[in-house]
């Protein structure tokens, strides 16, 4: 699944897209396993060349991605956690005409300016490594609109839920975030079904896919699949990169299979054919529903958290706040609610994971292809200049991918069992000609 609306800075395990093997995490190599001896193979997936090249890349991103990471909490940990925060929003507040409206709103602006313009050097330092690499195919300038695109995009998100908190922290400073958890659910739910339809179109043009074999055999897969789409769309992703993705976006009636044009330029049709198949499965186990559900509880729950914590009087003293309602509360909040997500961040991993691990079956399942799904992994990786065994710890902290190798190892156990799979769900011979 990709739910991201604007090019993003790459994980420290070298990857950044959700589709097969673009983020990367430990696992079992080829050859390895408790079934592995089901299926001996003596040649190596990947070359010691793409090994190491996959290797260097994230040792060369990690300094910037985990710094960027690491500033921008401590940045926010310093402005809420102090007094430092609380002059701020009453200087730039005053400028305004300092009313309790234009604190909020002038404090809430000033957050984000400061935080995207301390991400700066650390995403144009990201941008140079994997330009190094092959995989920018952006200039500057069009860097630097995207970052514009993003700033907008997160002011027009930010400002009025600023202003909604602080007309419910005015409401209740005790008891505001009893509403605020409501809301904060419904909003989860709302933007998770407006994001392909007025947010993705911020960032990439998509056009349908030409009437053709490749086209006429994704739309035959998801209904193979029982999976309804709309339209099978073209992301101009090469004006940007050179790495390869797909994902199935929207719900119900605005469902679509959207294709990266620089996987359809670089993998064989079959082997996109077995990236959307991983991607139907998110849709076949109801990933982006079931995922939604759990971020809106997620959501409501951690504003109930911000709630109490916002209430305890050491941190409103520390912020220079005199309670929930007081606008110089609002960097504490801010503060408050970057460490939970830093704290829920390897969870949230972990459940990635395994759901990505079951999109893989899915895929196995409905075209009974463990070669080419092998070959797809591998291609994938290597496009991507992925670290296909990256260290454990990357793995618990950032990856929400299983590694290359892991899924090629899984694939092989599940084609060394048979009674694992789903005949009902097998591709018939001669269905898609390659």
């Amino acid at each position: 699944m990709d739910t991201s609306p604007a090019p993003e800075t790459p994980a420290p395990d070298g990857g950044h897209s959700p589709a097969p093997s673009s983020d990367s995490a430990p696992g079992l190599g080829p050859g390895t396993g408790p079934t592995a001896d089901l299926t001996p193979d003596l040649t190596p997936d990947f070359t010691p060349a793409e090994r190491a090249r996959g290797r260097a890349l994230r040792r060369a991103q990690l300094p910037w991605a985990l710094g960027g990471r690491l500033a921008g909490l401590a940045l926010t940990l310093l402005l809420g956690l102090t007094p430092a925060g609380a002059a701020l929003v009453t200087a730039v507040g005053g400028r305004l005409g300092g009313s309790r409206t234009a604190e909020v709103l002038a404090g809430a602006t000033a957050l984000v300016l400061l935080g995207q313009a301390l991400q700066l050097p650390f995403g144009a330092g990201a941008r140079t490594v994997r330009a190094r690499y092959g995989l920018v195919t952006q200039g500057w300038a069009g860097w630097a609109l995207d970052a514009v695109r993003g700033l907008v995009l997160t002011l027009v998100l930010v400002l009025p839920l600023a202003l909604g908190l602080f007309a419910l922290t005015a409401w209740s400073p005790q008891r505001w975030w009893l509403p605020a958890a409501g809301a904060a659910a419904l909003l989860t739910a709302a933007l998770s079904f407006l994001h392909p339809l007025l947010i993705e179109p911020v960032f990439n043009r998509f056009s349908p896919m030409p009437p053709g074999e490749l086209r006429t055999a994704l739309l035959a897969l998801a209904e193979r699949d029982g999976v309804r789409v709309r339209d099978v769309l073209v992301a101009d992703a090469s004006r940007r990169t050179t790495a390869l993705n797909a994902y199935v976006s929207g719900f119900g009636a605005t469902r679509r299979i959207v294709a990266y044009d620089t996987l359809l330029t670089a993998a064989t049709p079959r082997e996109v054919e077995l990236v959307v198949a991983h991607e139907l499965g998110h849709v076949k186990h109801r990933d982006v529903p079931v995922g939604t559900a759990l971020g809106a509880l997620g959501a409501a729950v951690a504003v109930a958290a911000l709630g109490l914590l916002s209430a305890w009087r050491p941190l409103l003293d520390a912020a220079g706040a005199t309670d929930a309602a007081d606008p110089r509360a609002l960097p504490l909040l801010a503060a408050l609610a970057a460490l939970l997500g830093a704290l829920s961040g390897p969870l949230q991993c972990a459940v990635s994971r395994r759901i990505e691990a079951r999109a893989d079956r899915h895929a196995l399942e409905l075209t009974d292809d463990a070669e080419q799904f092998v070959a797809m992994q591998r291609r994938l990786a290597v496009a991507n200049v992925s670290d296909v065994d990256p260290p454990r710890v990357l793995e618990l902290l950032f990856a929400t991918h299983p590694s290359a190798t892991s899924r090629i190892a899984a694939a092989r156990v599940w084609q060394a069992t048979p009674e694992r799979r789903a005949p009902e769900r097998r591709a018939t011979p001669g269905e898609y000609v390659v």
